[in-house]
């Protein structure tokens, strides 16, 4: 399952035991700094420790107690149960990449606006710290997509998203000119802005933008989505998540990038060649709410429901 919801239940640890959690935070902003605060303060009455990066604590009111790490890699992350970020979708895509390389299972707390993979809002904060104490949390792996981009015959790149990699043009005044393959099969070619390959997690954030369907996250599937494409078959294709799919960048066309999870970035020469998997590695999330994706979508995106009665008893 895309999110394969092999959940965990927390409260089957071992009591007693030291505990460490990792609080990730965009302290450029104000009511981070202040949730932040919230949060370290529940969790240090609670006896558990608080492990945070040094560049961050410097913007944090932070009392002593509270654990610093200089290097900003995953490997600050051992020994702690849980990573809670607290921030935007930016910071929760930031906060994943910490926990797809650790394996620690990231609750996001939303402080921007949709924040599809937070699992708790900014008024939730109490709850949080609650549930984080007594263990009362389930832990869902996310699918993952891997990416290489080849040129010339060789792999000049290698890298990972949770929500998307996206190949775009670069220069405004021309289509990037593209050719998609499907199990090592042509699809078809075109003109466009870009194609956006994206999973189930993905489905609600660049690959919807571009007019991609909606995909609940227990489904494995993976998506293409063209942007913008000048053609009269351009549609959002869904395959199976053991599909490979490739973009290939025509070599009369001007250079693209591709960009991962719109935070990591890299060039693409004419000719270039992007194939695109399921990942290896999951992201693990966790959870605190079994509140159906259905009543997730409608509360995020405020879809008008009001007149619905329900199905007849």
């Amino acid at each position: 399952m895309t999110t394969t919801t092999a959940t965990t239940d927390r409260s089957a640890e071992t009591p007693g035991a030291e505990r460490t959690v990792f609080l990730l935070a965009h302290t450029g902003r104000p009511a981070a700094i202040r949730s932040a605060e919230l949060v370290v303060q529940g969790l240090l009455r609670s006896g558990i420790g608080v492990r945070v990066l040094a560049a961050e604590a410097a913007d944090l009111p932070l009392p002593p107690s509270v654990e610093t790490v200089a290097e900003a890699s995953p490997a600050v992350l051992v020994g702690c149960e849980l990573l809670i970020v607290l921030g935007g979708d930016g910071t929760l895509l930031r906060g994943a990449e910490f926990a797809r390389a650790s394996g620690v299972p990231m609750l996001g707390v939303n402080l921007g606006r949709v924040g599809f993979l937070a699992e708790a809002e900014r008024d939730d904060l109490d709850k949080v710290v609650d549930r984080v104490v007594t263990r009362a949390y389930e832990v869902e792996e996310r699918m993952t997509l891997d990416v290489l981009v080849h040129n010339n015959g060789d792999i000049v790149h290698e890298d990972w998203a949770l929500n998307e990699a996206a190949v775009q043009k670069v220069s405004p005044e021309r289509m990037l000119e593209v050719v998609l393959e499907i199990d090592g099969r042509p699809v078809t070619g075109f003109g466009c802005d870009g194609i956006v390959c994206a999973t189930p997690t993905g489905s609600t954030a660049y690959a919807f933008s571009a007019g991609g369907p909606v995909v609940w996250p227990e489904v494995e599937a993976l998506l293409m989505v063209p942007i913008s494409a000048h053609a009269l078959f351009a549609k959002p294709l869904v395959t199976s998540p053991n599909s490979v799919l490739a973009v290939e960048v025509q070599p009369h066309t001007p250079h693209g990038v591709l960009w991962c999870d719109g935070r990591r970035t890299v060039e693409l020469p004419s000719g270039a060649r992007v194939v695109v998997r399921r990942g290896a590695v999951p992201v693990r999330l966790a959870r605190l709410h079994h509140a159906s994706f259905t009543d997730r979508l409608v509360a995020k995106f405020a879809l008008p429901v009001s007149g619905w009665r329900g199905a007849p008893h």
